[in-house]
Formats: structure tokens, sequence, C-alpha cells
């Protein structure tokens, strides 16, 4: 009697079941959690490390863009390794190079080596944002993605509302700070472990051809033009002599950066050919308009709680819940929906409409507005990003090739970090332009001198617990306006994302992963090894 052959393994068969994804994914997830961590965490945490390691404004500004400025060029660049070399080996290079980082910040006795470390750090945080999303897109088809996006989205909301709470918490134990940065190792540790013993995924080799020459002029011209945003309106004027010399001198970079790219490099860091599919290049435009609009926004809701509504940063965090709660809902329900039916564009397009509906709505709030509406606001906005973000992703990877499934994942992530870093700084220097003018005509009007009001006269803002309960007033009715308007700015942002979703043509998804190419897809002379990632 003849013997039936052993199954295939799953590293064999490039197929997983429902089971070895999950049990994958919890790794893959863990990872995607320490990332977001890494900045929610230290939020309340940075007056007292900057008044502990005697920092100015400036430096105060540089712990947050460090880390986005590194997460953001290198974003591509490992998305294109991860069309080259193991997807499971990267992953697990990115989280040691983020706990490297975390521990030294933590053990930084000065500003200087601090802003270094969340450098380095955000090498790590680019290389876990970009490959969590291709990873399961090598072990879950298109179609079949929608199931498992809830997962993701709960991962976003833990830490989302966790971080201020646990960075709050954790600051006020015998760690102080310092722990903040510690308490991500050893996430990062399990999330290693489990992708180890885990993750199993089919091997295509192939000969390597590393594109030095175009990642390194893609760093290079991303981060001037993230440095010139960073600090145009601080360190100097927007329109001024150092302005027009970093504009330029990231116009030449990043042109010679497409020059290498499309005629030069045999295998482009970012392949110029992806933005000849229709839907790669509106998605990514979107993107870049929901990074500029969301981050650029909503990052400074903790501080309108705090500042414009007498808000502990414990109380702020919890506001959260209800922006955090909205997507969470959404991106389980879409996903779900998606898989059943196969339809994503509607999904798309409801979430993009209510993601300006959610950024008109909050252009209303100020200082006096119910919280009841400001959190039923926030849930609308909620709501529209979590069916708006995953989706976006799921549409470029469904029309992608398998041997740009990486590439192509990335550039989205990559444009919207771009926007979202454009968003964040630009938003961030009006806010204070908003705040300061309020304040000072708010002083006058009263009464008030304002170079007497506690730093009313310069845009600083005093301890407000400290000063009178009217001038406490001024403040705080400055920033309720000053937010609501950066809302209102938002607003164009978000529509232009939404005309894009609309011209976004709908391709049935695939029913196969990125890594199982079909036959005739495959070069000749390649060479097909299987074998354990």
């Amino acid at each position: 009697m003849t013997q039936a052959p052993p199954a295939p393994t799953a590293e064999q068969s490039g197929e997983m079941s429902h089971r070895e994804i999950l049990e994958a994914l919890s790794g893959l997830l863990l990872a995607m959690f320490v990332a977001m961590l890494s900045s929610t965490v230290v939020s309340n945490a940075l007056p007292r490390i900057v008044t502990d390691l005697e920092g100015s404004q400036s430096g105060y500004t540089w712990v947050v863009v460090a880390t986005l400025l590194t997460m953001t060029a290198t974003t591509p660049i490992w998305g294109k390794l991860a069309d080259l070399f193991s997807k499971k080996l990267l992953v697990q290079a990115a989280l040691v190079i983020f706990a490297v980082g975390s521990l030294v910040a933590g053990l930084a006795p000065n500003m200087e080596v601090l802003i270094g470390a969340r450098a380095f750090q955000g090498l790590g945080v680019g290389g876990l944002t970009a490959l969590v999303q291709v990873v399961i897109a090598s072990m879950v088809s298109p179609r079949e993605r929608g199931r498992y996006s809830g997962y993701i989205g709960a991962v976003f909301a833990t830490a989302t509302v966790s971080g201020p709470l646990l960075g709050g918490l954790i600051v006020d134990s015998p760690l102080g700070w310092r722990g903040c940065f510690y308490v991500g190792i050893p996430v990062a540790l399990l999330a290693f472990l489990v992708l180890q013993f885990k993750l199993h995924l089919p091997v295509v080799k192939r000969e390597v051809k590393i594109d030095y020459a175009g990642a390194t002029l893609i760093a290079g011209g991303v981060s001037i033009l993230l440095v010139w945003v960073s600090l145009a309106g601080d360190q100097f004027d927007w329109a001024s002599r150092t302005t027009a010399v970093m504009l330029a001198a990231a116009v030449v970079v990043i042109a010679a950066a497409l020059y290498v790219e499309a005629k030069v490099a045999s295998e482009p860091v970012v392949p110029l050919r992806l933005f000849r599919d229709r839907t790669t290049s509106l998605a990514t435009l979107a993107s870049v308009m929901i990074g500029v609009a969301m981050f650029g926004s909503t990052v400074y809701l903790s501080q309108y709680f705090q500042m414009s509504r007498g808000m502990t940063p414990t109380h702020a965090g919890l506001m959260s819940i209800c922006m955090v709660g909205g997507l969470l809902v959404s991106s389980i329900v879409s996903g779900k929906v998606i898989t059943a039916t196969g339809l994503w564009k509607r999904w798309l397009v409801a979430g993009s409409v209510l993601v300006v509906v959610g950024f008109a709505l909050l252009s209303r709030i100020d200082a006096e507005t119910p919280l009841v509406v400001v959190g039923l606001f926030m849930a609308v906005l909620g709501v529209g990003m979590g069916a708006t973000m995953q989706n976006l992703v799921l549409a470029v990877q469904n029309n992608a090739k398998a041997a740009d499934l990486g590439a192509a994942s990335s550039v989205v992530a990559f444009f919207r970090s771009i926007g979202g870093t454009v968003g964040v700084s630009a938003l961030g220097a009006l806010l204070a332009h908003q705040v300061a003018d309020k304040v000072y005509a708010g002083l006058v009007a009263r009464g008030v001198d304002p170079s007497q009001a506690g730093g009313g006269g310069t845009g600083a803002i005093p301890d407000l617990s400290q000063v009178d309960p009217l001038l406490r007033q001024v403040y705080e009715g400055a920033f309720g306006e000053a937010t609501g308007h950066l809302f209102l700015v938002s607003v164009p942002f978000a529509v232009v994302a939404l005309v894009c979703v609309l011209f976004i043509r709908e391709v049935p998804l695939r029913t196969t992963t990125g890594d199982q190419p079909a036959p005739e897809s495959v070069a000749p002379g390649a060479t097909e090894e299987l074998s354990r990632r």
C-alpha cells in the first residue's frame, strides 16, 4: 500500500492556516504596538524631560521631530529591502534597533544624547511601520485581509489610549521619565521571540542589487525638507534666506534621487513605475493629505484638553477614547464586511466623507464647547479614519505585483508620514502664532501689560495653575479658539483626499498573497529556494 506524502508545511506551500496566521500575527501586532507606543508614551513626559536635562523649547521640539525624521526618511528603504531580503529578519532587525535606541534614550545624560538616541530609535520605528503591513500582506490575501484588520485597529486604539495614561503613571513612579523609554524594550523582546518561533514564510531568492545612491539621496532630500519644516517659524522666518537655501537644496537632492531611480538604478528603492498605476498615485496623494490633516491637528487635542479645559494628562488621555473607539469600531466592521463582500471602495469613500465632516465639526470647538459635544465630534472623525487609513493601503497592495509589494506598501506609509510631519510642524507653528496673538489681544483688552503677564509678551505659556483666574480665562480661551482654527485649516486637505478617493478605480480583491505570483510572472532564470525565514 502506497503511503501518502506528508502535507506541505506553511513555509513550503506559502499558505498558512487561520491559527498559524493568528500566532504569527500576535508577534507582528506586538511589533506594531511598540512602534506606536514609542511616540504616545513619551508625550506627557516631555515637560519633565526638558526640565531635568535643562533643555530648551527647540530641544522639546526635536525630541519628537528626530524620531519622525528618521522614521519617514527610511520607510521606503525598509519597504524595498523587504522585496530583496527575508521579511522576518528585517522585522527582527528593526526591533533590535528600536530596543537599542530606547535603552540609550533612557540613559541619556543630556538633550543632545537623547535627541540622537531618538533619531536612532526612529530607524527601527520606520522599519516596523513599513514591514508589519508588508508581512501581513505576504500571509493573507487582500480578500481575506479584512477579517484581520480589526486586530490592527485594536492595537492602534490600545497604543493611542494607553500610551499617554501609561506615560503619566511612569513619570510619577520611581522610574521617572526614563521609564517611558524602558517600557517598550520588554515588548520588543517578546515580539522578537514570537516572530522567531511562529512566523514562517516561503523565500523566493534572486539576485540582489541594492540602490545605495537612491537610498542616500531620498533620505537626504526628505531630511532637508523635514528639517526645514520643523525649524521654520521658530529658528528662522518662513520667508527668509535660510528657507530659500534649504528649499533649493532639497529640490536639487530630490531631483537627483528621481533621476537615479528612473534612469540609473536597476533595483530602485522607490520604483517610479508604481505611479503609472492610477490607484497607487491617487492613494499616495490621499495619504499625504490625510497625514497633514490628521496628524497635524489631532496631535494638539491633548494640549487643548489640558490648556483650554484644565484637564490632567490622564483625563486628557481618557478623552481620546472617543476618537479611538470610533476608529476601532469602523476598522473592525469595515474589515469584516469587505472580507464577506469583496467590495471596498464604498467604505473608503464613506470614511473620507466622515473625515471631512469630523474636521468641519471640530473646527467649531472652543473653550466653552460641552465636552460631550467635543467627544461626539471626535467619534465621527475616528469612524472616518478607521474606514480610510487601512483601506488605502489595501487598495495599493491589491494592485501591486509580488516583486513590488514591499515598495508599494511603504510608499503609502512614507508619504503619510511626510504629510504627518509637515502637518505637525506647520500647524504647530500656526497654533503658537494664533495663541500668542489672541493672548496679547485678550490681555490688552483687560488693561493688562502683556510683558508683565507671565510670558504674554513673548508667546510663552505660564503655569496656568499659578496665574490669576481672570488671566487664566484669557489663555484658556486663546487655546480653545486656536485649536478650532487648526481643524478648519485641515478641512481643505481632507477634501482633496476625498476627491482622490472618488477617482480610485475599484479592482476586485485578489485571493492570493503577494508572495504567490502566477508562474508566468517569475523572471527567467530566477531560482526559488524554499526555506525557513
